[in-house]
């Protein structure tokens, strides 16, 4: 046999070494792809069912506007953009000579409302006085009058005997015309008296009457529940608040933000000046799929992590309620899914999350961060 020919035959063995590595290797494959496929399946069923996670997720807070409670020209401002602030910090302050000269005025007017009020009383006793007076008066006309009448009786009856005895000439006709004129004077002289106790009952009624109206007005009050009063110092009230609202601090901690306003600024009442974010209150907004919301409830637990610091940094939290409706229902333009080319999305539901302040406090995020949240839902309540 040539070499040629041994060498051909104890190459033959060859191929059979080959398929059987080859085999080898696809059942370390196979072997490799099945633990994977357990490992998934074990990771989904035991651990991936008892959470629900999204990377649609943002650090949101409820943002304070500090808007201006009366108008005026900025003075001063305080703080910058980016500063932290304490609650009643002093932001900026207006100028306050007009509330200054409003409030003087103020003062003013609760002044001469008491000194009126004041008046008013002494009115009151100045009419009472007056009215006794004229009880007095009515008294004394009427004892005038009924003197008058019994000599308006007297004089009738002199001149009535006067009268009989003329015809016999004991009498002259000179002491007949005295009768006569002292009848005639009596009468003139009670009709005066009956005028004048009417003239003096009419005043008396009158006098009565302005006693009355003058103390229903300060019948039941003092000088300092007065309605007069009461209505200036409300009016002084305005005016002390006004002048105390051109120094504006702030209504909570947090870090100003989109300041509006610069020295010499004259802004109105109801202007936005800045805004301040409570950096200890922030909390997630997460946007889970509709299809995610089964098993989640308020107070279940989160665990979040933000872009910001990476996985290293893992943030605790609880859920603490759902928006009441989805972001699309919220647009400006909501969407219009009654139509004949309707093509089903799914949805997407805002999730409030609460954050622990302690670790806000050791890791501070700011509005509008991205974050990943994963709720553990293996607790159904």
């Amino acid at each position: 046999m040539s070499d040629e020919a041994q060498q051909a035959d104890a190459a033959e063995p060859q191929p059979v070494i080959s398929n059987g590595r080859r085999n080898r290797l696809f059942l370390i494959v196979a072997i490799v792809v099945a633990v994977i496929a357990v490992l998934w399946f074990a990771y989904n069923f035991f651990i991936g069912s008892r959470s629900v996670s999204t990377d649609n997720a943002y650090v949101a807070g409820d943002v304070a506007q500090v808007t201006a409670e009366t108008g005026g020209t900025v003075a001063s401002v305080d703080v910058i953009d980016t500063q932290t602030v304490r609650r009643g910090q002093i932001l900026y302050r207006l100028d306050a000579r007009d509330q200054l000269i409003a409030l003087k005025q103020g003062q003013a007017g609760v002044a001469y409302a008491k000194r009126m009020y004041e008046q008013d009383l002494a009115k009151n006793l100045a009419l009472g006085a007056a009215s006794d007076a004229q009880d007095a008066a009515i008294s004394t006309a009427a004892a005038q009058a009924k003197a008058a009448e019994a000599a308006l009786v007297k004089a009738r009856a002199d001149y009535g005997r006067r009268s009989a005895l003329a015809g016999t000439g004991a009498v002259s006709a000179e002491d007949l015309s005295s009768a006569r004129e002292a009848l005639a004077k009596a009468q003139a002289d009670l009709d005066a008296m009956r005028a004048g106790l009417s003239q003096a009952r009419s005043e008396a009624v009158n006098a009565q009457q302005q006693q009355r109206a003058s103390a229903a007005i300060t019948r039941g009050t003092n000088v300092e529940n007065a309605p007069s009063v009461l209505l200036a110092k409300s009016q002084l009230a305005k005016s002390q608040l006004d002048y105390e609202r051109t120094l504006v601090r702030a209504p909570m901690d947090g870090v100003i933000v989109q300041r509006a306003i610069e020295v010499g600024q004259s802004i109105e009442k109801g202007a936005v000046a800045m805004r301040i974010v409570p950096m200890a209150q922030l909390y997630v907004q997460a946007n889970y799929k509709e299809n995610q919301l089964g098993k989640v409830r308020v107070g279940q637990k989160a665990r979040l992590k933000s872009d910001l610091y990476g996985g290293d940094v893992v943030y605790h939290g609880t859920v603490v309620g759902f928006s009441g409706g989805t972001g699309s229902a919220f647009s400006l333009i909501p969407a219009q899914n009654a139509t004949g080319n309707w093509i089903k999305v799914v949805q997407r539901l805002p999730v409030r999350i609460r954050l622990d302040p302690a670790e806000l406090k050791k890791h501070p995020l700011r509005v509008g961060l991205s974050m990943e949240a994963e709720i553990d839902i293996s607790d159904p309540d």
